[in-house]
């Protein structure tokens, strides 16, 4: 139009009110208002502010879950507790979050992730506060399994985080989500022993000392819980029983959700390789600090320090590993996701071996178990660098399914090698890095036909487009009910390669079967 030209007074109010619905935010978005950027340290909302509650809240949760292990000398003496006590309530302070976490995937389909998060800390915070009455070997047990299903929050995490970023970016919202919240199980390897020490100090005993201790990784959980619920928002665009009510968003269908995410079977191999990474950082969190005790006689403030420098090292090592998965995908696609992820867990694989075999020499052990950390961690955030390109429809599902596996696999090493006196601690740690490296090669297997796995290329004539509407029914695509499943598909241009960009063509805010 011509400077001066008349414009039709209709025009104007078109574009007056196109301006005025669509949302604004602080940050760049995407077609799908999901962040472009990450501004780690910024909380702009609703994309920055559900970072930051996410991942603190669920920093809570893992604090609260290992609260015990830092302080299991004076529980041990106090309660009676035998070796195969203390294994059974590693066992279950982990196997309680199997279940769960599929059901939180599921809960974050149907009711989005901030109810479902908020709901799964605040059942468990009772468990935390009990923890300070326990009196027997059943009683220790039962509130570490209880505890323990907290650790669920970590779907609705990562289901949160690849709801509000972009494909770029979510790897990296990811890695520092799930990776500043594992942060809890090393600060508390931390906390607890000050706080008892503090308690000491004031006049307690320490028959008491160490149950007023629990009363402060309680306390934190409950905050965290409330701050979700009041303050969280579940998508760019609002919560879903706004987007459910306005029509913008379908509701879930259980047989739909269930069919897409336990019928694909990318998500069962990423299951089993989470298994062995978070599964073994779980692992180490319940065994590392009784480790250095017993086998060089430490202190235990001593050990608790140690044995919190590996989860401490989540504070960049996960991140690291989202942020490298994005990385390789802008060079090198989904393929350079896949084979970052084979390497990273290979490698902690062998230094989980060498950790074993350097039991002798406590610097040595103290070196390796650091760096063991980084790598363990790392392929924690390549791992969740893959999970969001599985399923759409199924997104919490596979989410669930994933970290469900991370608790499986930290139940089958902690029974097969630490459980009773089958296998000292360094011959076990030994055999859990050779199961670290057998269970990593299924991720060769992954293959998605528009961008190729490790040891192949893209199928021609595939397209993302292609692959995630099949997750709908040709009446769903005609009711545009895959719009989102859309435009995630053209955000996520960048898994094919460098060469696929010129591949992009924008979807309309509305599709049609035309489009399809």
């Amino acid at each position: 139009m011509a400077e001066g030209e008349f414009k039709p007074a209709a025009m104007e109010v078109e574009g007056a009110e196109a301006a005025a619905s669509k949302p604004r935010f602080r940050m760049p978005v995407d077609s799908d208002n999901k962040a472009t950027e990450f501004w780690l340290f910024s909380f702009a909302r609703p994309h920055m502010s559900a970072f930051h509650m996410a991942w603190f809240s669920f920093f809570c949760c893992f604090a609260s879950t290992f609260a015990a292990p830092p302080l299991l000398p004076l529980i041990r003496d106090t309660l009676g507790l035998t070796a195969t006590d203390i294994g059974n309530a590693g066992i279950a302070s982990v196997s309680g979050a199997v279940f769960a976490r599929l059901a939180m995937g599921t809960a974050c389909d149907f009711v989005g992730p901030r109810v479902a998060s908020a709901s799964i800390i605040l059942l468990t915070t009772p468990a935390v506060y009990c923890s300070a009455i326990m009196n027997s070997a059943p009683a220790f047990l039962l509130a570490r399994f209880f505890t323990g299903i907290s650790l669920a929050s970590f779907v609705s995490t990562q289901f949160w985080m690849s709801s509000m970023f972009s494909s770029n970016k979510v790897g990296l919202a990811n890695g520092y989500a799930g990776g500043w919240g594992n942060l809890g199980g090393g600060a508390v390897q931390l906390l607890m022993p000050l706080v008892y020490e503090a308690i000491l100090k004031v006049g307690s005993t320490p028959f008491t000392a160490w149950r007023v201790a629990f009363f402060i990784p309680a306390l934190m959980q409950s905050l965290s819980a409330i701050a979700v619920l009041a303050l969280g928002q579940d998508m760019p665009d609002g919560n879903y029983r706004k987007l459910h009510k306005s029509g913008e968003m379908q509701k879930a269908s259980f047989g739909s959700v269930f069919r897409h995410g336990a019928g694909n079977y990318r998500a069962w191999i990423l299951a089993l390789l989470y298994g062995y990474s978070f599964g073994v950082e779980l692992t180490v969190n319940n065994i590392i600090a009784q480790y250095f005790f017993d086998r060089f006689g430490l202190s235990l403030r001593t050990a608790g320090f140690i044995a919190a420098s590996f989860g401490l090292v989540n504070l960049f090592s996960r991140p690291f590993g989202g942020s490298m998965s994005d990385g390789l995908s802008s060079r090198f696609g989904m393929r350079g996701r896949l084979w970052g992820l084979w390497a990273i867990q290979t490698v902690e694989g062998v230094l989980c071996i060498v950790l074993g075999a350097v039991h002798g020499s406590f610097a040595a052990s103290v070196a390796v178990m650091i760096l063991f950390s980084l790598f363990v961690q790392a392929a924690e955030g390549l791992t969740f660098g893959v999970v969001p390109f599985v399923s759409r429809r199924a997104l919490g599902l596979v989410n669930g399914m994933t970290g469900g596996g991370g608790s499986v696999g930290a139940v089958l090493t902690q029974v097969i090698f630490f459980h009773g006196s089958k296998y000292r601690t360094e011959t076990g740690i030994m055999y859990m890095g050779v199961m670290i490296i057998a269970c990593t090669l299924p991720v060769a297997l992954i293959y998605f036909p528009q961008w190729g796995g490790m040891l192949a290329g893209p199928r021609p004539g595939a397209t993302a487009e292609d692959y995630y509407n099949r997750e709908w029914t040709a009446e769903e695509r005609e009711k545009g009910f895959n719009t989102a499943s859309l435009r995630f598909a053209e955000n996520s241009a960048r898994e094919g390669g460098r060469s696929a960009f010129r591949h992009t063509v924008p979807v309309e805010s509305e599709s049609s079967p035309t489009g399809v």
